[in-house]
């Protein structure tokens, strides 16, 4: 098993970033460029399926948000490749720290150390960006 993790903290309250982070149908606009996210067949969650361009495959997967713990949580369905998780957590001042972690069960999932860290590292500025269009939005 090979994990990976990253974090930012990010200009806004935990709360914001959250719910901009669970928002499955604005998933494609941080996430890798290479995947994309959408509802299973019977359209409910936490079913979902993953698309990874590098393969060409769809993936079945499931996708939680848990509101209380601030905290997202995803992984394979059948073939148990790789799972990972998202936290999120206040820092004061109105601002907070996002947390992505990894895990990848199967060696043949895992694209290696380098991508995945630039994938992460890209994905949690995107998140970013996502969330200060929000906040300055709401502001404004």
């Amino acid at each position: 098993m090979t994990e990976y993790e990253r974090s930012r903290t990010m200009p806004a309250q935990p709360e914001h970033v959250f719910d901009q982070a669970a928002d499955v149908g604005r998933l494609d606009s941080w996430l890798p460029d290479a995947l994309h996210v959408g509802p299973a067949d019977a359209g409910e969650l936490p079913a979902v399926t993953v698309h990874e361009d590098r393969t060409d495959e769809d993936t079945s997967a499931l996708f939680r948000a848990r509101p209380d713990q601030m905290r997202l949580e995803w992984g394979t369905r059948d073939q148990g490749s790789y799972a990972g998780w998202l936290q999120v957590a206040g820092i004061g001042s109105g601002a907070s720290e996002v947390t992505v972690h990894l895990s990848f069960f199967d060696e043949g999932h895992d694209p290696g150390e380098q991508a995945v860290r630039d994938a992460l590292d890209g994905s949690l500025r995107r998140l970013e960006e996502q969330v200060r269009l929000r906040v300055d939005n709401a502001a404004g």
